[in-house]
């Protein structure tokens, strides 16, 4: 994948489009709904709130696992399985927003563990 943290052209992905609310997928089941996401060249993401799946915790996903987006669903299917996800790098609310060592370390889990 040539950058974790852009959308795929396929994901059909409108940039300026809210992803807030939608119901995120992992390849094993659902995961949570989106908090908060980002369209930035370069930088794009969503932080899903995992409600009571993984206690309260938020997760940071870059934009280049996403692999579809259902708009009249409002849902988000993502190539990554449940436990990839609940073993990625602790979200890190502070660092999230432009730390370069924080998106290295998040998009360098995620680029190496593929479902």
């Amino acid at each position: 994948m040539s950058n974790i943290w852009g959308y795929q052209p396929t994901t059909g992905h409108t940039t300026g489009t809210t992803l807030v609310g939608f119901t995120v997928e992992a390849t094993d089941g659902r995961i949570g709904k989106v908090d908060k996401h980002s369209d930035d060249v370069g930088s794009s993401y969503l932080v899903v709130d995992t409600g009571v799946w993984i206690f309260g915790k938020h997760v940071l996903l870059p934009a280049g696992v996403v692999t579809r987006i259902d708009a009249a669903e409002e849902k988000i299917y993502v190539e990554r399985t449940k436990a990839q996800i609940k073993d990625a790098p602790e979200f890190d609310k502070d660092k999230h927003l432009g730390d370069a060592g924080y998106h290295e370390q998040v998009g360098g889990y995620y680029g190496s563990h593929r479902a």
